[in-house]
């Protein structure tokens, strides 16, 4: 399990990380979502050691990050957005480099590695990473992030280089791997690709953990009295008068300016037919649709201020 507890960051007293508070499951497949600097690498890499928190702690399987360091690198996996490895060296030969400094047993290894390289579609690959492509080297970091078996796998934008079957097998590997027992966590602004893998997320905006649960919680949190789409087809001669609203937030106009889509706080179906009427305004069509799912976070944004 993984507790996030009180957990802070600032830099020259600016605060990246503002008193996070966050519990994951085991066998959890988590997606950290939220636009550039609302704070996911700053979070991930305070999980995984390499910065200290300002204020209070993060708990792997009851082991303090910090205070436990070496113990906790020992049970997670890591892919950073740009993953690195010795281009003079072969796939084989620099997982095998990354096991010796997990002290893996050498009869563990022979075993282990060539099954990784084989799950992410590199077994037979003898030419060094150096001459690797982007999505190679993305497909080696995932073998990377799962040589030691890990209880805790941080993937940070891991689809961005991969091609279609990569992003395939991508979502296969880290699936089989919640479904053993390791809990995932998935940073990532692909809203689309994280709604395929995740089943539950936290949105971060400024720092501030603004929302999380499974996504159908977090849809059903805006189902009643949110925002949704409004489209109205009219039969005029002139362009549709503007609707007014309080909740109304947007009105956008089509080519023939005789439809319109309508984003609302609130269904306004009825204040719309009657304003249309009191103008005269024959109505066609009036339809409403729930928000995608970059409008519903980008609603969560907005309510965060």
């Amino acid at each position: 399990m993984i507790q996030l507890e009180h957990l802070s960051k600032s830099y020259n007293g600016v605060l990246a990380v503002d008193d996070l508070n966050l519990t994951i499951p085991d066998g959890e497949i988590f997606g950290l979502l939220g636009p550039n600097g609302a704070g996911k690498s700053t979070t991930i890499l305070m999980m995984i050691g390499l910065i200290q928190p300002t204020a209070g702690r993060c708990l792997i399987n009851n082991l303090d990050v910090a205070r436990d360091p070496i113990a906790v690198k020992q049970k997670i996996g890591y892919i950073p957005e740009d993953v690195g490895f010795y281009g003079n060296l072969t796939a084989e030969e620099n997982l095998t480099y990354f096991a010796r400094l997990y002290r893996m047993d050498p009869d563990r290894r022979r075993i282990r590695i060539p099954k990784l390289l084989d799950m992410v579609g590199l077994q037979g690959v003898t030419k060094h990473v150096g001459g690797y492509s982007k999505g190679m080297r993305q497909r080696l970091g995932l073998a990377k992030a799962l040589l030691n078996e890990p209880s805790l796998v941080l993937l940070d934008e891991p689809t961005a280089n991969l091609d279609p079957q990569g992003v395939a097998d991508y979502r296969r590997i880290i699936q089989e791997t919640a479904a053993n027992g390791a809990t995932v966590i998935v940073s990532s602004h692909i809203l689309e690709e994280v709604s395929k893998v995740c089943s539950s997320v936290g949105i971060l905006s400024r720092g501030k953990l603004v929302a999380s649960g499974a996504w159908k919680d977090l849809a059903a949190g805006l189902e009643s009295g949110s925002e949704g789409h409004v489209t109205i087809q009219v039969e005029a001669r002139d362009p549709i008068p503007e609707i007014q609203h309080p909740d109304l937030t947007s009105m956008t106009m089509s080519d023939d300016r005789l439809t319109a889509t309508i984003i609302a706080r609130s269904d306004i179906r009825e204040s719309i037919c009657d304003q249309l009427a009191v103008r005269g305004v024959r109505l066609l069509g009036i339809t409403r649709k729930g928000l995608s799912l970059e409008e519903m976070f980008m609603t969560y944004y907005r309510q965060a201020g």
